[in-house]
């Protein structure tokens, strides 16, 4: 019974329970290669994959990437990375990810002739334009198919057959059922404790950090450097126009229930930040920097735009890496994925006031293939270096001696059926699918109109409860809380008479699962509105009530700081691009295009033109939000008019 306790919660290096702690054997043999079986994902659930899709949803399963809209689906289905997935599935071959994908596109840079630069340099919508990367992409792996099975042939020969060094350690515990091993990632240790069996359990042990109180905060919300002296790491992965970096400690965050609960609810965050620039060419994969290196640079309105933003995205990178350089460099390991040369410049540089280098020993890259790079990537991927793989692991000759058997079982008697699920229980299925779509999609009335006419309780209980996501958010008022939609928390509780008290299958109620301060409010002012007695608001742990206008107030200061922000940005890019930016050199009166059209000079074109091609590239939404800013700076640019002549 103890044994299945410690199994059913997720255990971290850096905060290991004593018992486990003092029984670790390395196991240096035993065949340990294979993949571990991931422990449920509790904290992370809400990074969404293909596989995970459900009803109403958009996502790619050749490719593993999920969209928030329909037309952010079709635009995958046109690009590179989704035709170069398909031609690998045509072949037998396994579909690559999208940071696989654009190091293969970087690697193309300097085998592609730009020959053919000439008569690119106009509409880069042109089919042919959009063939040549991906055609000359197979052609290349095509002609080095050869050579690169005789050299994995080479390879695997020197190694004896084998697959490769493992990035896992795995470590027999009395902890464990039989033939069961503990797995810790070997990114987090130096060559040399990793090297004698000794060592590796004394860095264990010295590993081991106290939960510590939360740091002193600055205004963005980050740790101030020169406060935190504890044990951190630092983390960024970037790829397509995205970056994300992290800097995490190790030490979980000292609370009352720290002795029951696990790491990744107390992770402390000492800082982050994200960016995002246009530089992917749209509807084609690859950068713009590499579409240049292999057929020449390209005239065109959205190719200068998309070369001025890897540029700034340079800039943005280098000089966020100069605010954190004091907290960098006392990071006890530094994680990074950047595929390709172009990337990795930017961060290894050489340039002046460098602060990553590349010969750095603390770096490593992530031992896990990882998606795009977001902070909930990052936090994603410090859970999974950090916790302890559990895998059964059986000999090869048990293995091939209970296949004979049951083989030799099977040729005796039939296969028995699976057993089928009750009405029951497919109706449960069924409910759990549909609640979960609507709470995603936000749809409130739709939600409680289905509650109602299907008879189920607000508090129904989400099938199958094993599920990961169903353990961590087993009620409605769970999932809403961890979606962080305020509305229908609102909802649940004023309108549908969910149950604030209830707990999920680790002890959280639906309160302690809002990830801002929206719907934390939400609760706060539903405790304010319902009855009193209604619920036990202590035992649900939700704060003291709120009055709806203070909530509201709250809110609205909230969004006009941060609209005023956003002025302030767009008008300095405004601004800077106006006396900075890139200048297209306008074509001359005699030259053609391919279909034989005389190009104007850019003075000739209209405003209405102009518009157009500001807003080329930009989704519906961008577009519409480029349209209410136009119309707003009007009317203002207007009501000085009126003044003045007043």
């Amino acid at each position: 019974m103890e044994k299945e306790e410690l199994l059913r919660r997720p255990l971290y290096l850096y905060s290991l329970p004593p018992k486990v702690l003092g029984s670790l054997s390395y196991k240096a043999d035993a065949g340990l290669s294979a993949q571990p079986e991931q422990l449920p994902e509790t904290e992370q659930s809400s990074v969404s994959t293909a596989s995970e899709s459900i009803p109403g949803s958009h996502a790619c399963s050749l490719c593993s990437l999920a969209f928030s809209n329909l037309q952010e689906q079709r635009g995958h289905l046109k690009t590179d990375f989704h035709h170069y997935n398909l031609k690998q599935k045509l072949n037998g071959l396994t579909p690559v990810t999208e940071p696989e994908f654009e190091k293969l596109m970087e690697n193309l840079e300097e085998s592609i002739s730009g020959s053919d630069s000439s008569d690119s340099e106009e509409d880069e919508g042109d089919p042919s334009r959009k063939d040549t990367t991906l055609v000359a992409l197979l052609k290349k792996q095509a002609t080095l198919a050869d050579k690169r099975e005789e050299a994995e042939e080479e390879v695997t020969k020197k190694r004896g057959g084998g697959s490769g060094a493992a990035p896992l350690l795995w470590f027999s515990s009395p902890t464990l059922p039989d033939k069961t091993y503990y797995g810790i990632y070997k990114a987090l240790f130096t060559p040399e404790e990793v090297a004698k069996e000794d060592a590796i359990i004394e860095a264990i042990k010295q590993r081991q950090l106290a939960p510590i109180s939360m740091p002193k905060l600055v205004k963005d919300g980050s740790i101030a450097p020169a406060t935190y002296k504890g044990r951190h790491i630092f983390m960024c992965m970037m790829g397509g126009g995205h970056f994300a970096a992290m800097v995490v400690s190790l030490a979980p965050k000292q609370s009352k229930n720290n002795s029951t609960g696990p790491l990744n609810r107390e992770a402390i965050v000492l800082a982050h930040k994200t960016f995002h620039r246009y530089t992917t060419r749209r509807k084609q994969g690859g950068s713009q920097s590499a579409n240049d290196n292999a057929k020449g640079t390209a005239h065109s309105a959205g190719s200068s735009l998309r070369r001025y933003n890897e540029q700034a995205l340079v800039d943005d990178i280098r000089e966020l890496l100069k605010d954190w350089k004091a907290i960098i460099d006392s990071s006890d390991l530094v994680f990074i994925r950047a595929t390709g040369a172009t990337n990795r410049r930017t961060l290894f540089g050489p340039y002046e006031g460098q602060v990553l280098r590349a010969n750095d020993p603390r770096i490593r890259g992530f031992p896990f293939n990882t998606r795009r790079a977001t902070q909930n990537e990052l936090m994603r991927s410090f859970i999974e270096l950090t916790r302890l793989k559990v895998k059964e692991v059986v000999p090869e000759a048990e293995v091939q001696l209970d296949t004979e058997a049951k083989g030799s079982k099977a040729n005796a008697q039939p296969k028995p059926e699976q057993p089928k699920l009750t009405e029951e229980e497919e109706a449960a299925l069924l409910h759990t699918s549909q609640i979960q779509a609507m709470i995603r999609r936000s749809k409130l009335p739709a939600l409680l109109s289905y509650l109602k006419s299907n008879e189920l309780n607000a508090n129904f209980r989400f099938q199958p409860a094993e599920d990961s996501q169903n353990y961590h958010a087993p009620t409605p008022l769970h999932f809403a809380a961890a979606q962080n939609s305020a509305a229908l928390v609102t909802g649940l509780l004023t309108r549908g008479g969910a149950d604030p008290t209830l707990q999920n299958g680790e002890g959280k109620t639906p309160f302690e699962l809002a990830g801002n301060r929206a719907t934390r409010d939400a609760f706060r002012v539903a405790r304010d509105e319902l009855d009193k007695s209604a619920w036990d608001w202590e035992a649900a742990r939700v704060p003291a009530p709120l009055k709806r206008e203070e909530a509201e107030k709250r809110t609205e200061k909230e969004r006009k700081e941060e609209e005023n922000k956003r002025l302030e940005r767009q008008n300095a890019e405004e601004e800077r691009l106006k006396t900075e930016g890139p200048v297209v050199p306008p074509p001359t009166h005699n030259s053609k295009n391919r279909r034989g059209r005389v190009l104007g000079a850019a003075a000739e074109k209209t405003p209405q033109q102009k518009r157009e091609e500001e807003a080329r590239g930009l989704t519906p939404e961008q577009r519409t939000r480029l349209e209410r800013e136009r119309r707003a700076r009007a009317a203002e640019e207007r009501m000085r008019r009126m003044q003045d002549g007043a």
